[in-house]
């Protein structure tokens, strides 16, 4: 099928006034990488902030005209990849990405970092809602199916968490209370390990995020019973939306912020918010069609990324205190 002129135009034009744009931003703050820029991805290869940092690594660092290398730091539901990124040097060469950066003091009793005051924003990658999922061979079809089975058998199923901390670890809390059932939370090293955990049968449901997911959903190994969200998706047009599906509480998106230690020179957070924010522009239709991840206007200042993510530690932490989950 050949493309769309009209949409073709827009994307050379787009990509045409990115260096630009990126040129006036370094002439204006006098800063430009000069090697490669490190992005840390807090959880193992496979996950949604994997499959998101690399699509934005790629056109990022074609911006930058230095390479921006993903550099995978498992552990802890995010904690030891944040903390490396809060610890490293406020120079513009260490940049991280991390969708469960607001649930962590939800659920972490002693965060070796402060969430807010370490860092200072760059951009945000987008949004995108968990999918309550299943392994295809378990025997249930609808959302209201799969409450059922959890509440004839207590505590005999698994449910595959990326870690606590975790988007997908609260996007599970938020279920339990919502259907007020009991299961076995699995903790796994991140979206990539809890969903083979999914489609290897080790676990028999979950709550991942649509980046980690979609490809085994659209392959049928497993099986999405519900979008997280009001509506239904674009990116998964068949699944129900969670009110349609019976469980109009369980709504739950995450967000991918792109975070710099704090100290990080001024000048070079503006050409990096420049280079990040173009980069998500440029790979709009590839974050949605392979990630399910929508951007959002106007987060253009390193005040509103950090505006949004200081919402969302208060959003998930009322969220969790009503479910009665405390820190660990």
């Amino acid at each position: 099928m050949m493309p769309d002129r009209r949409a073709t135009l827009a994307l050379a034009l787009s990509a045409g006034l990115v260096a630009p744009r990126l040129a006036l931003a370094q002439a204006a703050t006098g800063w430009r990488p000069n090697r490669s820029i490190r992005l840390i991805v807090p959880f193992a290869p496979g996950g949604s902030n994997d499959i998101v940092g690399r699509i934005l690594a790629d056109a990022a660092g074609g911006i930058l005209g230095q390479p921006v290398v993903v550099e995978n730091r498992a552990g802890a539901g995010s904690v030891i990849g944040a903390e490396a990124a809060a610890r490293a040097p406020a120079d513009g060469y260490t940049v991280l990405i991390n969708s469960a950066h607001a649930a962590v003091p939800a659920l972490v009793a002693r965060v070796p970092y402060d969430t807010i005051n370490d860092f200072v924003g760059i951009a945000i990658a987008g949004f995108s809602p968990h999918v309550l999922v299943v392994n295809a061979r378990l025997p249930v079809q609808t959302a209201a199916e799969l409450v059922a089975l959890l509440k004839a058998n207590p505590g005999r199923y698994n449910f595959a968490s990326a870690g606590i901390g975790s988007g997908v670890h609260l996007a599970g809390e938020i279920f339990r209370g919502v259907s007020g059932t009991q299961f076995e939370m699995v903790h796994y090293r991140g979206g990539g390990p809890g969903v083979a955990a999914l489609v290897n049968g080790e676990a028999q449901f979950g709550t991942p995020t649509m980046a980690s997911s979609i490809g085994q959903i659209r392959g049928g190994t497993l099986r999405a019973l519900a979008v997280a969200a009001e509506n239904r998706s674009a990116a998964l047009p068949d699944v129900p939306s969670a009110p349609q599906a019976g469980l109009p509480g369980l709504i739950f998106e995450e967000f991918f912020p792109i975070l710099a230690p704090k100290g990080t020179p001024p000048e070079a957070v503006a050409a990096l918010g420049v280079a990040f924010r173009a980069a998500i522009q440029q790979s709009a239709p590839r974050l949605n069609e392979v990630a399910g991840v929508a951007p959002r206007a106007g987060l253009d200042t390193p005040d509103k990324v950090m505006g949004v993510v200081r919402d969302g530690v208060q959003q998930y932490t009322s969220i969790l205190r009503a479910a009665g989950v405390q820190p660990e």
